[in-house]
């Protein structure tokens, strides 16, 4: 005789953990961010400014999460490191997004000869490994917000125009797109009403990993001093700086580390619901 396990009232679907997992995600973000956009705004300390005297000073007092080496304040460089890091990151997504989903949409909605050049096109900056571009983009305009910025931007792109092709390959043959075409309609109203909806989900997904692989990738750069040189406050040069003094002051080096995990743990999180 097999035995029922009863149903409790406290086990959460699928759906509703996945619901938790993308508002805990989005609470987490939102805390970050209030904090590195915030702190400008409620204290007028400087990133930059030195003071040997209180070198690796522990938190507490003027300094609610102590100093670097260099006596500067670790609450006000971690505040404009996630600026930073976080700016680029969506910077590079949104610019990767529009014209990955656009160039998508038109190479799956065609097809023929401008279907196979967009992907060729594709094809050309999937040969070159990601970080490889990104490395080469400094290589050019070494020390430059604009050069990280545009590299993950190149290879950001590939990714959503993939994604969007293959969906619009599926969708333009549906019964809704082929009525409003009959009905004449046109393209944007087509994209608007059939396509985007469709498409969004899994677009915000790939835009939330693809901001956290920005993110890791910024400070993998910066820790290897590839990316932006001091004194600018940036997450992986922070790590690079206080790494010699672990033993000494290992507060100070788990804070940016901390930092990093995070800001790509609230992304993850927040694709959760995609996922699913």
């Amino acid at each position: 005789m097999t035995e029922t396990v009863p149903h409790s009232p406290f086990r959460l679907t699928e759906e509703t953990k996945a619901a938790l997992s993308r508002d805990l995600g989005l609470l987490l973000l939102i805390a970050l961010l209030s904090f590195g956009f915030g702190f400008p705004l409620m204290s007028e300390v400087n990133p930059a400014h030195q003071d040997l005297s209180h070198s690796l000073a522990p938190p507490g007092g003027d300094h609610p999460l102590g100093t670097d080496h260099l006596g500067r304040d670790l609450m006000a460089r971690l505040a404009a490191a996630i600026r930073l890091s976080v700016g680029l990151a969506a910077a590079s997504v949104a610019t990767a997004v529009v014209p990955g989903v656009l160039l998508g949409v038109v190479a799956g909605w065609r097809g023929g000869w401008l279907d196979g050049a967009l992907g060729f096109i594709a094809d050309t900056f999937l040969a070159l490994p990601g970080l490889l571009l990104v490395v080469l983009m400094i290589a050019i305009l070494p020390d430059s917000y604009l050069s990280i910025y545009v590299g993950f931007a190149l290879v950001l792109w590939v990714e959503y125009f993939r994604v969007a092709r293959a969906m619009t390959r599926t969708l333009v043959a549906s019964p809704q797109v082929e009525a409003a075409g009959l009905l004449g309609f046109g393209p944007l109203h087509v994209f608007r009403r059939h396509l985007w909806p469709v498409l969004s989900p899994q677009i915000s997904t790939i835009a939330a990993f693809g901001a956290a692989t920005a993110i890791l990738s910024i400070a993998a750069l910066g820790f290897v001093s590839i990316g932006l040189r001091p004194p600018t406050a940036e997450l992986g040069l922070m790590m690079t700086e206080l790494l010699p003094y672990y033993d000494e002051a290992p507060w100070a080096l788990a804070q940016p580390i901390l930092v990093v995990f995070l800001l790509v743990l609230s992304l993850n999180m927040m694709t959760g619901g995609a996922r699913r």
